[in-house]
């Protein structure tokens, strides 16, 4: 019974210490490192717990830190739970219950503003309720299948006894903790990208079926570490590829990445888009502008509920005013009657459609197609998409 108390405990000073300025599994590594004596199992417990806190974002604050961390296991597990066993086993007996159901046992104030306060927020035809107890649960870890790949992945999934399931044509869904890179050959043979990042790719469908026989010229402008680009390359396949980033060491990774994927015929360079800076000649004009704004993340903290709590709402203006900025300097680049996709991990209406709106106005884009990604309900990030064409 002591060793489930020290992780009470230990949870409640990991906690106490945090204080927002780093995401939380930096802080988590931190502490661990400096706290050797905790071996694997006291670490997952411990990282459970914490992470289970967090996920009822500012609900519960009127009661003790270690109800609330018990609170927070109960309403976010699924299965049996040693330290509800030992700890609170009536509610261990019945975890399988429906979340409604839980909070009913609860008799608690948890709802949808109390875990996700930013529901007026919220981009249009998000559910504010569905949205928020979302975050009860960890998103999948998903799969994009690389073209002509797709036998070969579900041979080795099937023959490491791995649990999945696939959900669409080439996604395939796992639990988070699945060390998929012993199992594939991941960028070669699959891509780890979540399901609503995938479904992003129906826009670029949608431009291969109407513009055929065409060599793309494509500027990935903010490509992280390329996984949209490489779908690019896997659905529009005949592509003039330029990426850039405002970090060289994400394109260093990239760089890396794009090896495995078999990328070789591409230029990269570092610029803070942010900034009026235009390209040389080398580097325009283009097809195809895909800009992956950097943003709140709110659509993703289901990976990262910490946010939940220490995100401040003035940062949502903040974001939007450098999506703004990001896609003036831009879509100068962007042929005459070529095309820009804008996307978020955002399910704020300021990031999303007003921004939209802004372009339209603006930069006199016209809007071909725009959709709130909803990945909510499958255990996916939430993400927003829009198309538009240069006149």
């Amino acid at each position: 019974m002591s060793r489930y108390y020290s992780y009470i405990n230990s949870a409640k000073e990991i906690i106490a210490a945090y204080s927002g300025l780093e995401p939380f599994a930096s802080h988590l590594k931190k502490q661990f490192a400096a706290n050797k004596k905790f071996g694997s199992k006291d670490r997952k417990q411990i990282t459970q717990l914490c992470y289970c806190y967090f996920r009822l974002g500012r609900s519960l604050q009127d009661i003790s830190l270690e109800n609330k961390l018990l609170a927070g296991l109960f309403l976010s597990s699924r299965s049996s739970s040693d330290l509800l066993l030992h700890l609170k086993p009536e509610w261990n007996d019945v975890i399988e219950m429906r979340l409604e159901k839980k909070l009913e046992l609860l008799n608690s104030t948890v709802n949808a503003s109390s875990i996700f306060p930013f529901t007026n927020e919220l981009s249009d035809g998000i559910d504010a309720a569905g949205f928020a107890f979302s975050h009860l649960q960890q998103p999948d870890l998903f799969l994009r299948i690389r073209p002509g790949r797709k036998d070969t992945v579900l041979h080795q999934l099937k023959a490491a006894d791995v649990s999945f399931q696939v959900p669409g044509d080439n996604t395939v869904a796992l639990l988070n903790a699945t060390k998929i890179e012993e199992v594939i050959m991941l960028n070669k043979d699959a891509v780890v990208q979540d399901y609503s990042s995938q479904r992003v790719g129906e826009f670029l469908e949608d431009l291969k079926s109407k513009i055929e026989n065409q060599k793309w010229n494509v500027w990935d402008c903010c490509a992280a570490s390329g996984g949209k680009s490489i779908m690019a390359k896997d659905i529009l396949v005949d592509i003039n590829l330029t990426v850039s980033d405002v970090r060289e060491s994400i394109l260093i990774n990239l760089k890396k990445r794009f090896q495995e994927a078999g990328i070789k015929d591409y230029k990269s360079f570092i610029r803070d888009l942010s900034l009026h800076s235009p390209l040389t000649t080398n580097h325009s004009p283009f097809d195809l502008i895909i800009a992956d704004v950097p943003c709140s993340g709110s659509g993703t903290w289901g990976r990262t509920p910490e946010q939940l709590s220490f995100f401040p709402s003035s940062s949502i203006e903040t974001y939007s005013a450098l999506q703004k900025k990001i896609v003036s300097n831009t879509v100068a680049q962007l042929k005459s009657n070529g095309y820009y996709l804008y996307i978020t991990c955002s399910v704020f209406k300021k990031e999303n459609e007003d921004n939209v709106a802004w372009m339209q106005e603006e930069l006199r884009l016209q809007l071909l197609k725009q959709e709130v990604i909803k990945g909510y309900a499958v255990k996916a990030d939430t993400m927003f998409a829009a198309l538009l064409k240069k006149g």
